[in-house]
């Protein structure tokens, strides 16, 4: 398949994913705060088992996106932890609030060479509003685009807990 095609299928695929979390995001009820889960892989194993026993291991990049799905609310996002594969928190990446103004958005980004995540590292995410709002859709995109291939997904946040 010609690159162009390819990146074309790529990009439906992307848009596809990010509708379809959209219309979940928006089926939820409005809250005042949440706690939310978002999966991140800083690798992915694939393919076969080499002479040691292992599979192979492409390393990601993580581009995290938490959007303020309101027109006229602000959201406070209190912290976004992330922790690695065996549950240990590496580092906060909002280690004070900050404000997202209504339809804005706050971008996170784990980089590519960033291994100590793991491929189960996850983020947690604390957000509240004054009043009840639409939750916010929170989606991280992760990829490794070379040459010769580019390989993108998107993983989305479920509420965990609700924030006291």
């Amino acid at each position: 398949m010609p690159r162009s095609v390819r990146f074309f299928v790529h990009v439906i695929a992307i848009v596809a994913l990010s509708l379809a979390s959209a219309a979940n995001a928006q089926s939820l009820p409005s809250v005042m705060s949440q706690l939310l889960y978002l999966p991140i892989y800083s690798h992915i194993y694939h393919g076969d088992l080499d002479a040691q026993g292992k599979p192979v291991q492409t390393l990601l990049s993580a581009h995290v996106a938490i959007r303020n799905t309101n027109s006229g609310k602000p959201l406070t996002l209190h912290y976004a932890r992330y922790y690695d594969t065996d549950g240990k928190l590496i580092k906060d990446y909002v280690p004070k609030a900050v404000t997202i103004p209504p339809l804005g958005t706050h971008e996170l980004f784990v980089p590519r060479s960033d291994v100590t995540g793991g491929s189960g590292a996850n983020f947690l995410i604390s957000w509240s509003a004054d009043t009840t709002v639409n939750p916010p859709l929170v989606e991280a995109l992760h990829a490794d685009i070379q040459p010769e291939r580019t390989l993108t997904f998107i993983t989305s946040a479920r509420p965990i807990h609700p924030r006291n």
